[in-house]
């Protein structure tokens, strides 16, 4: 298990001065590079050897959202690795222990040059450890949408939303799908598909398909194909 302790920010902060939704998920994401760094197989490396890890499915359940200035661990590790794909959980822990959010992850290994997902090389088996799998749910790999939903204004992605790879950031498309909403409120459970990448200046058309006790937004592309979907549970 790889940890680290922070405190939260002002600035990673929503206005009821509790961590947002947007900085709880970068938490995790920076938790899981922090540790890739850690085993000497972080960015310059993943660069010269040409590849990269990347996100295909999270869920993440949130008991408490830590406020401003509040002490907490973030933890994350491998629990399961395949020949295509590795399982990672994460958890955020308060001062007394006490768990604020669990999630599950599932990534595989794209070859930056070819363009094409790849079989895990060697050089990542040290992730692998003998922790086990959190007690959650098993994690969807796909997502599906059915039914009537209604289409809000489309976005076009700016150098805000990237990352070191190029392309949208995990966190933001997560970040689309609750403005996408036009309300407030602190969901339960978020369940992520990523189905294709956003580059710098396409346009994203989110897609609300508002159920009863959840909401599920598609961000899609101008032909209506997803880049990502995303299942929000909880009311406001």
């Amino acid at each position: 298990m790889y940890s680290f302790s922070s405190k939260v920010r002002y600035s990673e902060c929503d206005e009821h001065a509790q961590l947002s939704i947007v900085a709880l998920i970068n938490y995790l994401q920076d938790c899981s590079t922090f540790h890739t760094e850690s085993l000497g197989l972080g960015i310059n490396f993943l660069a010269e050897h040409h590849f990269a890890w990347l996100l295909a499915a999270w869920q993440i359940e949130i008991d408490r959202l830590p406020s401003f200035c509040e002490q907490i661990t973030v933890s994350t590790w491998c629990y399961d690795m395949r020949r295509t794909y590795a399982l990672r959980n994460f958890c955020i822990t308060d001062a007394q222990g006490n768990r604020c959010v669990r999630a599950d992850s599932i990534w595989f290994t794209f070859d930056t040059q070819a363009s094409k997902p790849i079989r895990i090389p060697a050089s990542e088996a040290p992730y692998l450890t003998n922790e086990p799998r959190m007690d959650m749910p098993p994690t969807r790999r796909k997502l599906s949408c059915e039914g009537a939903y209604q289409e809000r204004s489309p976005l076009v992605v700016t150098e805000q939303h990237l990352d070191t790879n190029r392309h949208v950031n995990n966190a933001q498309y997560v970040l689309m799908a609750l403005q996408a909403l036009d309300q407030q409120f602190v969901p339960s459970r978020i369940c992520v598909q990523y189905q294709q990448q956003a580059h710098l200046g396409d346009v994203v058309i989110p897609r609300v398909y508002d159920l009863d006790q959840s909401w599920s937004v598609q961000l899609c592309d101008a032909d209506g194909s997803p880049y990502a979907t995303i299942e929000l549970e909880g009311r406001a």
